[in-house]
């Protein structure tokens, strides 16, 4: 019974590193790492040939092994023909994308109007609402406002699709506070 237990640790140790690999690899491609992980992925490999001479008793983990071998066989045809494509300059790793993405304001769902316009217009109103309502303070920044707004631009655009957004200013309860309303 300490064998079969032993021999169940190695695979849950290998199915782990392939994990890790496939995860390496995920990055790589995507220009995260900047070196393939060919060392990792050679002693995954010895590991795996190590467990082909090993007569395995127990059904299930000879299953589990198998499994293990062909996910790691799948994975590795997969990565040798993207990195195939990638020497032959057919696959580009989509980094501009990920600047784009994080470095470039949110699209504006209100059309024709800047969005740190809107959200400078929109801070102003709410300070003079806060004063209305008798608070003190001039509330939340600018820069705050936009915030908020592009995360309701984007909410609003993963809910109802590419809409019309009007942002105002309600100050009926305690407290004013931004509206978000569809426009049709």
């Amino acid at each position: 019974m300490d064998e079969r237990r032993q021999l169940a640790q190695e695979l849950d140790d290998m199915q782990q590193s392939v994990k890790e690999l496939e995860i390496h690899y995920e990055q790589y491609f995507a220009g995260i790492e900047k070196r393939e992980p060919y060392n990792e992925r050679q002693a995954i490999a010895r590991r795996i040939r190590h467990f082909t001479n090993r007569h395995i008793v127990w059904t299930d983990l000879k299953f589990r092994y198998q499994g293990i071998t062909s996910r790691f066989m799948s994975y590795g045809q997969y990565w040798d023909r993207i990195l195939r494509l990638m020497d032959e300059g057919k696959y580009h790793r989509h980094t501009s994308r990920l600047k784009t993405a994080t470095t470039a304001p949110p699209a504006s769902s209100t059309k024709g109007i800047d969005p740190k316009i809107e959200a400078i217009k929109l801070q102003q109103q709410l300070s003079q609402a806060r004063k209305t309502c008798g608070l003190s303070g001039s509330g939340p920044s600018a820069e705050k406002v936009a915030g908020f707004l592009a995360a309701q631009r984007e909410k609003i655009r993963a809910r109802y699709g590419d809409k019309t957004v009007e942002f105002t200013v309600d100050s009926s309860g305690e407290k004013p506070r931004i509206k978000v309303s569809l426009k049709k």
